[in-house]
């Protein structure tokens, strides 16, 4: 069996397989950008990426698509409070969004489409949804008819009557139901608006991602990505708008991360604890924030806390160090006569496994204590033995690539720079050097100094029979 994913729309894990066989239409709900993104915000950001990778891993090609919501309430209010124009607030907080989240590995999708620049497309698919009899007109605004499109309730697995109890719902005499939604948005003063058959206006929140992905998809794509948070309103109303405007399946796949949790608290404004990726990026490393979302499986909740991030700093260390130790090992070791199948069989096992919690519903956390298994085997078989077979040490380092390049965890391409403190990776190679011609003088006063200096910088000198190597201290 190949990749089996939760899907929740039939409510039970499903082998996966894509509409067109070998290519994936991947579409993930963006940021309304009109701030900085929080960690609550980048968790599904982090996760899908990484199942992006993965699927390319095993052959897929993926068009994944992540949208910007760039015309919003939100975002009309915040520019009119900061004294700028929508256009510019966004285009401050999509570079923002950038500089946020490629320090956590997350890669740009293959399409980042703008609501602002799909409005004929938008038009599009609301002209459709009347002309199919699933909307109607009041004063230049346009409303979806939830009681004339019968599947509605589908994905959150309610009735219309369980769903207006629950909800949250903006009063409007004009609807035909409470919970009908609109799709277009009359003018109003001060807001920016654009011509369409119903007058001066704008697109409501729903209808612009069913559009996008549809525009770069098709009617019917294989997965769609979120928070659990959208699975309600937002994703119910994808579905609805999408299927009564094609009569097709307008997602195979819905897929949804848990929430996260500040301190064992729902994260909120009322609560003051939303946290910004930009304020966590100056106290941590940005790849332990990645580690520690994907140390949970997506679908469970996940509290963050400082001491959270302090464990996963950690982990992150123990990964590079023993990757590390490893390039050390590998330039400094011969191919033997007879081979290291110990060690090979602790590599192919842990593979195997790392492969199968992924397959089964993308179990990163299960992924990764296959990983630590190996990095434990793999110190204890560098300390332990005097002499190390190469082609072993090859296959390891194989291992800790592949793991890299699906979960991005490690920071392969920045060993030995990204985290050596105030002291370049050069630098420090010069100390050590230093330290050898020290020792060789019998001058064990400047040897111990150097050693000293070193460790008070977070870095620390193993002495073995192939050299001096240094690594960054696992705090």
């Amino acid at each position: 069996m190949g990749l089996v994913l939760y899907n929740d729309l039939t409510r039970r894990k499903e082998e996966f397989a894509p509409v067109s066989p070998g290519r994936i239409g991947f579409y993930v709900c963006g940021p309304t950008v009109y701030d900085y993104i929080h960690i609550g915000n980048a968790r599904p950001f982090v996760v899908f990426d990484a199942l992006r990778r993965y699927m390319e891993y095993k052959g897929f090609e993926v068009i994944y698509v992540q949208n910007f919501t760039d015309i919003d309430d939100k975002m009309i209010n915040k520019a009119n409070q900061l004294g700028i124009t929508v256009k510019e607030l966004a285009e401050q907080f999509i570079e923002a969004y950038f500089e946020d989240i490629i320090p956590l590995g997350v890669r740009q999708a293959t399409v980042h489409p703008k609501a602002t620049e799909h409005i004929d497309d938008i038009i599009r698919l609301i002209s459709r949804i009347i002309e199919n009899g699933h909307a109607y007109i009041i004063d230049g605004n346009v409303y979806f008819d939830v009681k004339s499109y019968p599947n509605y309730g589908k994905l959150s697995g309610q009735s219309l009557e369980e769903l207006q109890a629950g909800a949250r719902i903006e009063v409007d005499e004009r609807k035909r139901h409470p919970l009908d939604f609109v799709l277009w948005k009359a003018k109003k003063e001060g807001e920016p608006w654009w011509d369409s058959p119903w007058g001066h206006g704008r697109p409501g929140w729903h209808i612009e991602c069913s559009a996008m992905a549809m525009k770069y998809l098709g009617d019917t794509i294989d997965i769609h990505g979120g928070g659990s948070d959208l699975i309600f309103p937002h994703h119910e109303n994808e579905i609805a708008q999408a299927e009564a405007a094609t009569g097709k399946q307008f997602v195979r796949f819905w897929i949804h991360n848990g929430y996260l949790l500040i301190n064992k608290e729902k994260m909120s404004k009322s609560l003051g604890n939303i946290l910004n990726v930009r304020e966590i990026r100056k106290n941590f490393q940005p790849l332990a924030v990645r580690l520690f979302i994907l140390a949970a499986h997506y679908r469970s909740p996940l509290d963050f806390s400082d001491d959270s991030l302090i464990q996963a700093t950690k982990s992150l260390q123990r990964l590079r160090n023993c990757y590390s130790d490893l390039l050390f090992y590998m330039e400094r070791s011969q191919e033997k006569n007879t081979p290291d199948t110990w060690l090979e069989d602790v590599v192919n096992n842990g593979y195997k496994r790392f492969c199968n919690a992924l397959d089964d519903d993308f179990n990163t956390a299960g992924a990764l204590g296959a990983v630590f298994e190996v990095v434990r085997d793999l110190n204890n078989y560098l300390k332990e033995n005097e002499t190390l077979d190469k082609q072993a040490l090859i296959k390891s380092k194989d291992f800790f690539e592949t793991v890299e390049n699906i979960l991005g965890v490690i920071g392969i391409n920045t060993i030995g720079e990204e985290f050596a403190g105030t002291l370049s990776s050069s630098e420090i190679e010069g100390l050590i050097k230093e330290r050898e011609a020290a020792r060789k003088k019998r001058d064990f006063a400047r040897a111990d100094a150097i050693r000293n200096e070193l460790a008070s910088k977070g870095i620390i000198l193993e002495d073995t029979p192939l050299g001096t190597r240094w690594k960054k201290k696992e705090q």
